[in-house]
């Protein structure tokens, strides 16, 4: 009213007299313009966060990703922002769009994945360049909110990663497994130089499986039993066997085997079976 306008702490204004833009910049506060030549822009310097869409790109390495990002920004020259672009927000979407996917060509997907921090720095350095000096923006942030895999991907990396686990619990196994085999050697080796050892772990596991609630009947055998029948058992072993000449006078005599008899062809079946065994065969009639 009657050229008086108000300006908020977190706005700067422009005054443009007859479509020239003054000099000066009109801060916070209540200000005076002349309504009929002169006519006040107001520009918010406050931090705006805009949000960039889904980008679809292909890595380095030749990897399909979906990534969205985060961009932070705010207008340290109102002068610029205003007269030098027409929609400076719409103006930084735009280039934040196209440098996120020039940033994801250029990266590996194990970068983007795992080096977010450098990913960020390399992206704010790109969108900023063609913004603050030219349109008076300043990006002050730019984060990576969502990288997007393929199916196949995520399989593929969920086998890797399987894969890999299932060799590291190979490995620490394996590794108990010889640790526990050099500390069995030395107790063997203990044992091996007193025989008492050997009765005494004998007892304690006889103590601990009838410690446990359970119907399992323990019978210890002594140790000295075995050891004897370890050295009973080379000796059995060097035992010569008998000479083959030499024959068993208790064996019973051996029986002769008995020729099988065979019947003439020109015999008949009955007469076969009604003739003694020790008759003649007769000769076939003449015809």
């Amino acid at each position: 009213m009657f050229g008086f306008k108000v300006i908020t702490q977190y706005e700067k204004g422009i005054v443009f007299r007859f479509g020239r833009a003054l000099p000066g910049i009109r801060e916070a506060g209540l200000t005076w313009i002349n309504p009929f030549t002169s006519r006040l822009t107001k520009v918010n310097m406050q931090i705006v966060v805009a949000a960039v869409p889904g980008q679809e790109a292909i890595t380095r390495d030749n990897v399909t990703l979906r990534v969205d990002a985060v961009v932070y920004y705010r207008v340290v020259d109102p002068i610029k922002a205003i007269i030098n672009v027409q929609n400076y927000t719409y103006a930084v979407s735009q280039v934040a769009q196209t440098s996120l996917r020039s940033v994801i060509g250029q990266s590996d997907m194990d970068q983007l994945l795992s080096e977010r921090e450098k990913v960020n720095a390399h992206l704010k350095d790109v969108i900023d360049e063609p913004t603050e000096q030219p349109w008076g923006i300043r990006v002050e942030r730019v984060e990576i909110k969502d990288v997007s895999l393929p199916e196949s991907m995520k399989r593929s990396m969920s086998r890797q990663a399987e894969a890999e686990r299932e060799r590291r619990a190979r490995i620490i196994s394996a590794d108990g497994e010889y640790q526990a085999s050099k500390k069995l050697a030395q107790a063997a080796a203990v044992m091996a130089a007193d025989p008492a050892a050997l009765q005494l772990r004998l007892l304690q596991t006889v103590v601990e499986v009838a410690a446990e609630k359970n119907s399992t009947l323990v019978m210890p055998v002594p140790v000295e039993l075995l050891r004897f029948f370890d050295r009973a058992a080379p000796v059995t072993a060097q035992a010569k066997p008998p000479a083959t000449g030499t024959q068993d006078t208790d064996s019973p005599p051996a029986v002769p085997e008995i020729p099988a008899l065979t019947l003439p062809a020109s015999l008949p079946a009955s007469a076969a079976l009604t003739a003694p065994l020790n008759a003649a065969p007769k000769a076939p009639a003449a015809v």
